[in-house]
Formats: C-alpha cells, structure tokens, sequence
C-alpha cells in the first residue's frame, strides 16, 4: 500500500460518521419551518418541513423535498395540489403535532386552517403558497418536488419561526 493510499484511508471517514458529521453540519443550518399541506376527498393531511426553497420567479415555483414513508406523501401524490404554510415564530407549537404527535385529520384541529379550492390552509401563517405539482425526482428515500406556485397570501408581520440546532428559534433585525 503506498503511502498515499494509506493516508487516504486514515482520513476518510467511516459512512457511519460522515452521516453523524453530516446531521451535526446541517443543525447549524438554520430553516424556516413550514407545514405543508393537502387534501383529498376531504381528508387533510399535513407535515413540518424545513426542506423548502424557492427556485424561481418565472414561472413563480419552490421546491419541497418529502420522505416517501411520510403520511403526506402519497395524499399530496394523489391531490397534485398543496400549501406551504410559513410559520409565525409564535406557531412553534403546531411543530409537534404535524411532526407526528397526532395522526391525520386530528392534527388540522389545531391553528386557525381555513380551505380554498379545497386545499387546507393557516390563515394566520407569515404567508402561504398554494402550489401545484409541476416535477418530481426520486434521490434515496425522499422525493423532490418541483411545486408551482398559482396562489399566495402574505401576512404583513415578519416573524418566521426557524429551526436551528434541533429547537425552535426566531431572527432578529442586525443594526449596522
């Protein structure tokens, strides 16, 4: 073995630590939390999620990245159409119950949900994007979503709620 090869050995981390490493890098990526929501023959589903981003402005489209094991998952499938609900710092609350504390239905009886064109809602979210699905890309266990954006409605107050470090956090204004 020349002595390349085993310094490359000595460096490259086992699959097992490059995946803590990597969870431990991305709790300092600090996210704003959404709940994404849809739903289908009268039946709500939703999730958090701090995998959203936007993509562009023409057409307006974001990008929302779900585990195909989650209960959203084939709903949204089925229905093509969902909202992304941005969180006021003060809905840190609803994490825990779309995160999984509740099932189903039961988790909508919670925040102020509102529907249009039949898709479920927080009409008192920093702002909610009604999408429609556009693409799609299968990568390991989750599914990327190309969403459309056909809607939206912006609350005035900006306070997102964010998640950094595993926990609930808000921004503040830096003074120069």
């Amino acid at each position: 073995m020349s002595a390349r090869s085993a310094l490359a050995l000595a460096v490259e981390p086992s699959e097992q630590a490059l995946a803590e490493d990597f969870k431990r890098a991305m709790r300092r990526l600090t996210s704003t939390v959404s709940i994404i929501a849809t739903g289908v023959d009268g039946t709500r589903s939703g999730m958090v999620a701090t995998a959203v981003s936007s993509l562009c402005t023409e057409p307006p489209s974001l990008l929302i990245c779900i585990n195909r094991t989650a209960s959203l998952y084939q709903p949204l499938l089925a229905n093509q159409r969902f909202s992304v609900n941005l969180l006021d710092a003060t809905q840190s609350r609803l994490v825990g119950i779309f995160a999984g504390q509740l099932k189903g239905s039961a988790r909508f009886e919670h925040g102020q949900w509102e529907s249009a064109d039949d898709l479920p809602y927080l009409s008192d979210a920093q702002a909610t994007l009604f999408c429609s699905v556009d693409a799609r890309l299968s990568y390991a266990t989750h599914e990327v979503i190309v969403g459309r954006v056909e809607k939206s409605r912006v609350n005035e107050r900006i306070s997102p709620l964010l998640w950094q470090d595993g926990k609930p956090a808000q921004s503040c204004e830096l003074i120069h």
